[in-house]
């Protein structure tokens, strides 16, 4: 069988749109062929879900959640195309799902692209000091999957959903998944969490 690659499966999700972990078991079922990785992407429906990525998602939620008898405090706006969606018990869902994952993980970031370049700079002198110098010639590599773990532990989109992360399924996969069972655009598009007495 064909080692999966990080390269592969972000091929993949390229092509299709779908989630991280989706992509990465489907290149594991048809043993790292491409083609036949897609296909099974596209029967599950999650391709689909990539199609809405461009449509406008305007109606929706901002969802509350205390924690802790009222110690933490999250607000989610989870968007959607109709208010019809907006009501369904399952987008409602959804949104609880995120708020109660924000309250317990608390991250700083919703996805790659609000990630400040000095905190990645910052990040990759870190990863590059602890190099051992027979790793330098795997350096760029090496920093590649750093970083993919940094942001995987720091933006929402890419953490494992705390209620069960042995399912190994990122809030962004859950949100694909949505997408292609509710045929309709579902964006997350920020998050708030307080914490008493935190700054």
């Amino acid at each position: 069988m064909a080692e999966i690659t990080a390269q592969m499966v972000k091929e993949l999700r390229t092509r299709t749109s779908a989630g991280m972990m989706d992509c990465k078991k489907a290149l594991n079922e048809s043993s790292g062929d491409m083609e036949q990785a897609v296909e099974l992407l596209r029967k599950k429906g999650l391709k689909d879900a990539g199609k809405r990525a461009d449509r406008d998602a305007s109606e929706g939620v901002i969802h509350s959640y205390l924690h802790g008898g009222g110690k933490i405090g999250v607000m989610v706006e989870l968007n959607c195309e109709t208010d019809f969606v907006a009501r369904n018990e399952e987008f409602q869902g959804l949104a609880q799902a995120i708020a109660m994952h924000v309250a317990w993980a608390n991250p700083p970031f919703l996805n790659r692209e609000e990630v400040p370049s000095e905190a990645i700079e910052k990040e990759k002198e870190v990863f590059r000091a602890q190099l051992k110098p027979e790793q330098e010639k795997f350096a760029d590599k090496i920093l590649e999957g750093k970083l993919d773990k940094f942001y995987a532990e720091n933006c929402l989109l890419e953490q494992l959903d705390a209620r069960d992360p042995a399912v190994k399924k990122s809030i962004g996969d859950l949100i694909t998944d949505a997408t292609a069972k509710m045929g309709e655009k579902i964006q997350l598009r920020r998050f708030v969490r307080f914490e008493l007495g935190g700054a």
